[in-house]
């Protein structure tokens, strides 16, 4: 007797994340299956997700986080998931967070649900960058949107299936995420998380990562305002 596909699974994008993963996979494997998407990591982070129970997908080489995100997605649709809860490899996402998410998904089934972060926890530069960069997008957009950077999300099947096409291949695949779904009318709901940072280092390339945010909000602005 085949095994019901899952109806939800922890998608987790990891770079580099050996010393932390296998604390995020145990954390998320208590609500959710967990997949990990390895993206080109040198230092064991496949397998340390693997001996905590993790599906493990290899991206070889490191290809970004957007390209992690929608391996894991077709591995989901595939698996005839509805929905999958993102969360990132670092730590700074609280798996004990996830049942937040899937209550929102049950009463409202919004395609996509953010987790909402408190820009004031956060250290003064990373505040500034939020604070900045979600005034901007708010006005590319014309509506306002809390945190357009948080990681933290679920995403339902209708949503992940049209975010295929996408070429976005770092984190700026999240912000397209949101104008995608602003374009096509579909519902996003926000769920309040904890804001966590534990002093690891980041991925982030600061002047790379403004260029592409503010193209990805000229682009958001073309797309839902025609401006």
């Amino acid at each position: 007797m085949e095994a019901d596909p899952p109806r939800v699974i922890a998608l987790v994008p990891a770079y580099r994340e050996a010393p932390r993963i296998a604390a995020v996979v145990a954390g998320a494997l208590r609500h959710l299956p967990v997949v990990v998407v390895d993206d080109g990591s040198d230092d064991g982070t496949a397998e340390a997700a693997e001996a905590a129970g993790a599906t493990v997908l290899r991206q070889r080489p490191n290809a970004g986080k957007g390209a992690a995100l929608r391996a894991g997605f077709r591995h989901a649709l595939a698996a005839g998931a509805e929905a999958v809860v993102t969360l990132d490899g670092d730590g700074q996402h609280d798996p004990a967070e996830i049942p937040a998410f899937l209550a929102a998904w049950e009463a409202r089934r919004a395609p996509l649900i953010i987790g909402c972060r408190t820009f004031s926890q956060m250290p003064p530069v990373r505040r500034l960058a939020n604070t900045l960069g979600t005034a901007t997008f708010s006005w590319a957009v014309g509506r306002r949107i809390p945190d357009n950077q948080s990681g933290y999300r679920l995403i339902g099947r209708v949503l992940m299936e049209r975010l295929l096409e996408s070429r976005e291949q770092g984190f700026e695949f999240e912000v397209e995420m949101i104008t995608r779904a602003i374009r096509d009318g579909l519902a996003i709901d926000w769920v309040p998380i904890r804001t966590i940072y534990d002093g690891a280092p980041s991925h982030i390339r600061p002047v790379h990562h403004v260029r592409s945010f503010l193209r990805v909000a000229r682009e958001a602005r073309r797309a839902v305002r025609g401006g």
